[in-house]
């Protein structure tokens, strides 16, 4: 029987022990149930076979064993017959992929581990360019002298003049390139500090902007041109505006219209429209006017209540009172004439249609006491079944005007008017007129109702404000007042 092996520290050649022979393979090499173990158990005769296989344990003898590297073709690659082993891939294929280690034991994994190894630092190393703009010229030459620099020193490091481990540990200085390495990879970096780096990190948009600064100066003609012909037009639109009149501002309008369309009521002229438009004086007569005969009763007034329709009696003498007024004061009101609410359907009778000589004799000079064509506006007011309207003849200003509280329309009612002005015209001073000037008019920019029954009350006051000569500054608002005040100038028989 064989002595068994002492325990002993396993040195540095047994692991080569087990290797595979090219030469010579062992005659248990390719069975199942060889295994190996950390730690064998050899015998005696496991011992000599190991000697006999391997004979010197030297460190020549244990490099001879590894295969010579192999130059790879300078060619494509040629194709040849391959011998397929048992276990693992081709020796060819591992000596051209040497990321691949696939022989199928422990060993020859470990001996592809070390040719990564060599192979990984015998590598060249990689140099990185990098690209730096500068804003002038000395940056210029200072970059170039730098990059010279650079290219020194990585060519240095690639032919051997310069060892890794001084290149790892170089001190960088304000002249100088800074070199690190990492995993194999150089990287180099600028010369100049970090902050010149700052300055120049946004170099690229700097010079994209001189570039467009560049395209823009040669348009400055083009720019000048163009210039001048701005403030030439500027120029002539500040000529324009001082042709034009000047407007007044609001303020100034709002100073103009004077304060006697809107004199508030003292609390004698309120009680006495209380009094007159209560029920005891239903049947009492309130005031009578001698030169139109218009009789005014208690039952009459009531119309100017708050949400009542105006009737023709209070109409008609509100009118009377407006040219008495004017006859009283006629230095600060317009020369008016005021129709009265009959006139128009006799003019335009619903049956007959247009009839001038219904109304031939209204207008004569003995009846009015005045001519009828020296009058500067003549207010018609037109009922409409339940809607009061006004129409204007505006000899003033060449118009014949439509005005409606609900903004309606009635072109008849102005070419019935314009027919009619032309034969009064002809029948009083025997003179033919022509009219076709003149506008035809439908008053848009006016107060409008918001109700069902002040349409009566608005027309009145449309003739009041175009007789003082005043704009139409009232609104729905101001209706209740007109209405109170209304009542006491007919209870006084005087328009204010």
């Amino acid at each position: 029987m064989g002595a068994l092996a002492t325990n002993r520290k396993r040195g540095g050649d047994e692991c080569f022990n087990s290797n595979f022979n090219h030469k010579k393979k062992p005659p248990y090499s390719n069975s199942l149930g060889y295994q190996f173990f950390k730690k064998p158990r050899l015998s005696l005769i496991n011992q000599s076979l190991e000697e006999e296989n391997f004979p010197s344990n030297n460190t020549v003898s244990r490099i001879s064993r590894y295969p010579e590297p192999e130059a790879p073709f300078p060619r494509a690659a040629v194709h040849a017959p391959v011998r397929h082993l048992k276990f693992g891939a081709p020796a060819s294929q591992h000596k051209l992929d040497l990321t691949k280690c696939d022989l199928g034991n422990f060993f020859s994994s470990r001996f592809c581990n070390v040719k990564r190894q060599a192979w990984d630092t015998s590598s060249h190393f990689k140099k990185e360019k990098e690209v730096v703009f500068v804003e002038d010229n000395k940056k210029e030459e200072k970059g170039a002298v730098a990059d010279d620099l650079i290219v020194e020193e990585v060519e240095g490091i690639e032919k051997g003049k310069y060892n890794v481990e001084e290149v790892e540990h170089f001190q960088p200085s304000s002249s100088s390139a800074v070199t690190e390495l990492n995993n194999g990879n150089l990287r180099v970096e600028s010369p100049l500090d970090m902050s010149s780096l700052r300055e120049i990190s946004n170099v690229q948009d700097l010079e994209a902007y001189k570039k467009l600064l560049e395209i823009a100066e040669r348009r400055n003609s083009k720019l000048k041109l163009l210039d001048f012909q701005i403030e030439l037009n500027e120029k002539r639109k500040a000529g324009l505006q001082a042709l034009r009149p000047v407007k007044k501002p609001e303020e100034e309008l709002v100073e103009l219209v004077p304060s006697e369309p809107f004199i508030p009521l003292t609390e004698e002229e309120t009680t006495l429209v209380s009094n007159a438009l209560s029920a005891k004086n239903w049947r009492k007569i309130l005031v009578s006017h001698q030169l139109s005969n218009i009789v005014i009763r208690g039952e009459v007034l009531q119309c100017l209540k708050p949400s009542a329709w105006l009737n023709d009696e209070v109409i008609n003498l509100y009118l009377e009172l407006l040219k008495e007024r004017e006859m009283r004061e006629p230095e600060k009101f317009l020369k008016c004439h005021f129709f009265n609410t009959f006139f128009y359907k006799k003019l335009v009778n619903p049956e007959s249609g247009y009839n001038y000589k219904a109304v031939k004799r209204w207008t004569s000079q003995r009846k009015l006491g005045y001519c009828l064509l020296d009058c500067d506006k003549m207010f018609v007011p037109i009922h409409k079944d339940i809607h009061w309207c006004l129409a204007v003849i505006n000899k003033k200003d060449q118009k014949f005007q439509y005005l409606d509280s609900l903004r309606g329309k009635d072109p008849y009612v102005l070419r019935a008017l314009a027919k009619y002005f032309v034969e009064e015209v002809k029948d009083k001073s025997g003179k033919n007129i022509d009219i076709s000037s003149w506008e035809l008019e439908y008053v848009e920019d006016l107060p409008a109702q918001e109700n069902g029954f002040d349409c009566g009350m608005f027309m009145l006051k449309y003739i009041d404000f175009y007789s003082r000569g005043l704009s139409l500054c009232f609104d729905q608002e101001h209706m209740p007042y007109f209405r109170t005040r209304t009542a006491k100038e007919i209870l006084n028989l005087r328009a204010d």
